[in-house]
């Protein structure tokens, strides 16, 4: 996207956010911006000095794009940022955290803030959720459960953790933070597609074979982190903080009435709600294995030694009301049994919902199908009441078939053929007892880079 020319100026496109009482911002979707600070014409070298001053892991490469959006969010979208500040000392903590434990750069926490605003409950046009946007396919293969109740992608730790994952097996693929970065926005098979387009293997020089969003994406990232960094240089004073909540977890497996829980435990329902992102509404449902629910660390001990008359308690309050409104959600799972279904020549979509007894609307809507449209060999999650007839040709959902590790013996070395995504963190996975610093140590590595059909030694 082009940035906006001229001094003053309103840019008005209203964005509705599933989930969310409030109306949220990214970074070009504004209810209104005006200019209010113009920073000087001749700042360009200015900027680019400071930016050096802060790269670290990650290359900030400075030229006109990445320019125009330093302006773009200095000056254009002051109130973005503004925003912005409200939100990070809550969020940038458990970034920091899980940017840590996997080892990945720390200015990637950045990236949040043009997918989401931070906001846990963004929603984007596509249906990408939470603050790191995934997709709904996305997120379950990197285990982030989605149910009528629960979606894990906008909970702010489970999503920040696949996130970690996600950008690690992205880096782990082209050993590039730039391509690692852009392949976030656009998929990997899109990165690709760009450097065999353009015979080259640099962000800015596939720049003009990548879509026109992902051009945008990374000076974006760049802009942002910038003007983070140089809040004072702008004039940004940062008011009505969310801090960070020191909090634990209790285990649950059954229906607890989110306000009535919060009134026992001497809490406001947005003090447990703002912890609990990953709840769509106010409850926590019936889980049939025990599942995390946190609260305010000063509130642990008096759950604890008040916990069967507080959830008794909070486990009636409207219940029958909830669970009717779950029955009446046209793709509610709720209380349903999974069976998967693979896609057989000459079906299709009608034919299997009959077949299932289940509506259109809700297969589309549990296989997140934007129409009509399934190819031989797709897999389709159905959810049916408990004791529907399940016809023969449905597929177990039983987890896939895990390929043994490529593993070949040398002059007395067990030797690890690196495959296609493969990074030093899945590796150490596949083999107890195995370490990222201990496969590091047994082949002499300085960095996490690896490629396929590498040789690693693993004992």
């Amino acid at each position: 996207m082009k940035a906006f020319t001229g001094l003053f100026f309103y840019l008005i496109i209203p964005i509705s956010v599933l989930f969310a009482q409030e109306k949220d911002e990214t970074p070009f979707q504004y209810d209104s911006i005006f200019y209010e600070y113009i920073p000087a014409e001749d700042n360009y070298d200015l900027i680019k000095d400071q930016l050096s001053c802060i790269e670290n892991e990650i290359p900030l490469n400075y030229n006109n794009s990445v320019h125009a959006f330093v302006n773009h969010f200095s000056v254009k979208s002051r109130g973005f940022i503004k925003k912005i500040l409200t939100r990070k000392d809550f969020y940038f903590p458990v970034f920091e955290k899980y940017l840590a434990l996997y080892n990945l750069p720390d200015e990637l926490k950045y990236l949040s803030i043009i997918e989401s605003g931070l906001n846990p409950r963004a929603v984007s046009s596509a249906r990408a959720v939470g603050l790191w946007q995934f997709m709904p396919y996305t997120g379950k293969s990197f285990g982030l459960h989605q149910d009528a109740y629960i979606d894990e992608r906008m909970d702010f730790e489970r999503a920040t953790e696949a996130a970690c994952k996600y950008l690690k097996q992205l880096h782990g693929m082209f050993g590039d933070w730039e391509l690692a970065i852009a392949a976030y926005n656009t998929g990997p098979g899109n990165v690709r597609k760009a450097m065999r387009r353009s015979g080259k293997d640099k962000f800015w020089e596939i720049y003009p074979y990548l879509h026109r969003e992902t051009r945008a994406y990374l000076p974006q990232f760049v802009a942002v982190m910038y003007v983070m960094n140089y809040l004072e240089e702008y004039n940004f004073v940062s008011t009505d903080k969310k801090y960070y909540v020191s909090y634990d977890t209790v285990m649950l497996n059954n229906y607890v009435h989110i306000p009535t829980l919060a009134k026992y435990l001497n809490l406001c329902e947005d003090d447990i709600l703002n912890l609990n992102t990953g709840l769509r509404y106010n409850i926590f449902p019936d889980t049939k294995i025990m599942y995390p629910l946190r609260l305010p660390s000063q509130s642990i001990a008096m759950f604890q030694e008040n916990r069967d008359w507080i959830v008794d308690s909070a486990s009636i309050v409207e219940k029958d009301k909830m669970v009717a409104m779950a029955g009446n959600l046209s793709s509610s799972t709720y209380g349903r049994d999974k069976v998967v279904y693979r896609v057989q020549s000459g079906d299709v979509l009608g034919k299997i919902a009959t077949r299932y007894h289940v509506k259109v609307s809700d297969l589309r809507a549990w296989n997140n199908l934007s129409g009509d449209m399934i190819r031989v060999g797709q897999r389709l999650d159905i959810w049916l009441k408990p004791g529907a007839y399940k016809p023969k040709t449905a597929v177990a959902s039983a987890k896939p078939t895990v390929k043994a590790p490529q593993v070949t013996t040398e002059n007395g070395d067990k030797l690890y053929i690196v495959q296609p995504g493969d990074t030093l963190w899945e590796i150490s996975k596949k083999f107890q007892g195995l370490t990222i610093e201990k496969i590091k140590q047994l082949n002499s590595l300085n960095t996490d880079e690896i490629k396929p059909g590498q040789k690693l030694k693993i004992g």
